[in-house]
């Protein structure tokens, strides 16, 4: 006679727990990205001589803000 295992199991994720986590992952993303923007704009407002005491050249903005808001 050979056994079988006919137990039913639940799923490792349920449904709630699934879609808890997919609501937490979209609002950070969604904060990283207000956060890039955010960075984005406060460096396009600076003149050219308040980035140039940072160190900071115009083309390098998006870079910086991306460093930023998306790296840990």
């Amino acid at each position: 006679m050979m056994a079988t295992d006919s137990a039913f199991h639940e799923p490792t994720y349920p449904l709630r727990t699934f879609l808890a986590k997919s609501f937490n992952t979209l609002r950070d993303c969604m904060a990283r990205r207000a956060n890039y923007r955010i960075t984005v704009a406060e460096l396009n407002s600076l003149s050219c001589r308040d980035l140039a005491d940072l160190g900071i050249h115009r083309s390098a903005i998006k870079g910086i803000a991306a460093a930023a808001a998306y790296r840990p």
